[in-house]
């Protein structure tokens, strides 16, 4: 009888820490649509997915809500939601930037300097910067350097 109380005292235990990881995993993401949605171009976006920051100098303002690929350019197509307190230049341009060596990937918006604001749906006009092949430079590096010899 005492065995059974003890496991399932445990088992208790265990069902509220899962609760409890769920709840602070799901409370941290943002999962509505509170802003105005714009989009840009970019060659390629390796490691942006839905729900990637985007963000002007480091701070966080929106996120990607979508992305696919134009069949007749082959360019990858990013739409964002930003935060509606946040006006964008038109000539404002987008990158794509890595959180610190081993971090994730994020879009860094830099502003532009137009007296004319993005409006909502718009596209930005400049095509993107998009994601640095690292292991390509790796490779091109290590080969560059066998070549010398």
């Amino acid at each position: 009888m005492r065995g059974t109380l003890v496991e399932t005292l445990i088992g208790a235990v265990v069902l509220l820490v899962s609760g409890w990881f769920l709840y602070f995993s799901f409370s941290g993401t943002d999962l509505s649509s509170d802003g105005y949605q714009i989009s840009a171009r970019f060659e390629r976006i390796d490691g942006i997915n839905v729900g990637s920051d985007v963000r002007i100098s480091g701070v966080k303002i929106g996120r990607v809500v979508s992305h696919s690929l134009d069949p007749d350019t082959f360019t990858a197509s990013v739409v964002m939601s930003v935060d509606h307190g946040i006006t964008l230049p038109d000539d404002s341009y987008a990158k794509i930037s890595m959180d610190g060596l081993l971090g994730g990937f994020y879009i860094a918006i830099v502003p532009g300097m137009s007296l004319d604001n993005l409006a909502a749906g718009e596209e930005m006009p400049e095509p993107g910067e998009g994601s640095l092949d690292l292991m390509g430079l790796i490779g091109r590096v290590i080969h560059g350097s066998v070549g010398d010899d």
